[in-house]
Parts: structure tokens; C-alpha cells; sequence
């Protein structure tokens, strides 16, 4: 996949306090950068993979991933997507987080961007667009954060753990297993992962699975396939993790965006 830096702002400042931009990106990994604003990257259709402050992240358009000001940060997308994203000013981000986090979409600021799209309003012209796009800021605001991230390991032990998880994600191994193939205990691994990543190697790989369910839904990848390469049991297995997380079976998920 090719690095990319077009379509990134090479501008100091904002031409406004609030920016917005929208494009259909094809497949391609965007080179790492930093800016002195903060950034909300949000997708309309497809998913889009950022790696953020050490976390990386996976944006569908169920939920959007906010970068505040200075923070590097990269990302890719393995299937064409829907983009849509907001730079807001430095002053501004002071009532927004101060650490990178995923956060609901509320309906009001997917529908202000999806209509920006439409009409594309970058640097807002009217009064109208001005008054929407403080909307904008305090729907980022209210909007709730998701702990839906899949955080990087902070040593080399560790981190080679969570890539053979990821590259075996089929195989049905237990803590236990994976450990001692490592050369650990299952406690060992267990307290590594909750020091490291916040939350316990089960946890974890559930996350992974989820997260490679929603991008092989927006693929196009049916229900016995995406099972199937995620190793549950049964497709019905996979549907009820699907619910249990998302809240929806894959194909309301798939139908819905």
C-alpha cells in the first residue's frame, strides 16, 4: 500500500476557526504527521485505521476518532472510504479532550457534516454555516467516548504476543496456551496486558475480533466468511458477540451505514 501525503493542509493556520474537509479516499496509507490544531476524522461509509498517541484506533462510521492539537498521527484504509473530517482551532480544543479518544457520533453533527459534504463548505461563508458550525463544537463536546481502541504494548515481549494473536485470531487458544508458547504463565500474561493495555488478554483479542468484523462488514464479506476467518464456532456464535458489543446483529450494523 502506497504512502500518501496529499490532500493534507501544508497551511500554518486555519483559514478559520473551524475547517472542514470531505473526500473519498481509495485504499492508501497516509504518512505520519502533527499539526498545531486538533482534528476529528470521521467516516460516512467504509473504516478508516489510526494510530494515535500509541493507540491505535478503528474508525467506522458508528463512531468518530478525535486528534487533539500536536498529537502525531497515521492512517489507513484497506477498503475505499466516505471521509469526513473538522480541524478546530487551537483555542478552541480547550473545552474538547486533551487525549486522543473515540467518540459517539450524535445525529445532529453527522447530519451538519453530511450536508457540508453535500453543499462543500470548507471555511463556513454564511451566518448559517457559522452558527452550525459552533453546533459542531459542542456536539464534539457532549459527545461520549468509547473505550473501543486496540492499544499498542509498550515492549517488544508483549507487542509480539498481540501480533501472533492477531495473525491466529482463528485458532481457539486459550490464555493459558498463548502464554506458555511465550514462555509465561497465564497470570504473567494476564497482569502484562492489564499494565500495559489497560484491559486483560481476553478482552483484548475480543476487541481485535470486533474490530476486524467491522471492516471486513464494510468489504462486503458475508456472515459465514467474517466467522469463519475470526474462528467462532458458528456463524450464530459471531452474531451474538457482534450484538453484545455493538448492540445490533452484523447485518442491521451493515444495513444501518
Amino acid at each position: 500500500m502506497d504512502f500518501r501525503n496529499d490532500g493534507i493542509p501544508e497551511f500554518k493556520r486555519l483559514p478559520y476557526d473551524v475547517y472542514f474537509r470531505h473526500q473519498e479516499l481509495e485504499p492508501a496509507r497516509w504518512v505520519t504527521h502533527s499539526h498545531p490544531w486538533g482534528q476529528l476524522n470521521y467516516v460516512a461509509r467504509g473504516t478508516l485505521n489510526l494510530e494515535v498517541g500509541g493507540k491505535k484506533f478503528l474508525s467506522p462510521p458508528q463512531y468518530a476518532v478525535w486528534i487533539p492539537p500536536l498529537f502525531e498521527h497515521a492512517s489507513w484504509n484497506n477498503v475505499k472510504v466516505t471521509y469526513r473530517t473538522v480541524y478546530i482551532d487551537h483555542d478552541l480544543c480547550e473545552i474538547l479532550p486533551r487525549k486522543p479518544c473515540a467518540l459517539e457520533v450524535p445525529p445532529i453533527l453527522k447530519a451538519i457534516l453530511d450536508e457540508f459534504a453535500r453543499i462543500d463548505v470548507r471555511r463556513p461563508q454564511t451566518l448559517e454555516q457559522m452558527r452550525l458550525s459552533a453546533v459542531v463544537i459542542d456536539q464534539i463536546q457532549s459527545a461520549a467516548p468509547i473505550n473501543g481502541y486496540l492499544p499498542f504494548a509498550s515492549t517488544n515481549t508483549l507487542q509480539e504476543i498481540l501480533e501472533y494473536a492477531k495473525l491466529n485470531v482463528r485458532r481457539a487458544q486459550t490464555t493459558e496456551a498463548v502464554a506458555v508458547m511465550f514462555n509465561m504463565t497465564a497470570r504473567t500474561l494476564e497482569r502484562r496486558c492489564r499494565s500495559e493495555l489497560g484491559l486483560g488478554f481476553g478482552a483484548w483479542r475480543q476487541r481485535l475480533r470486533f474490530t476486524m468484523a467491522l471492516e471486513a462488514l464494510s468489504a462486503g464479506r458475508t456472515i459465514q466468511q467474517i466467522s469463519y476467518d475470526l474462528g467462532y464456532s458458528s456463524p450464530s456464535a459471531f452474531i451474538a458477540m457482534f450484538r453484545r458489543v455493538s448492540g445490533q446483529t452484523p447485518e442491521q450494523y451493515r444495513r444501518d451505514r
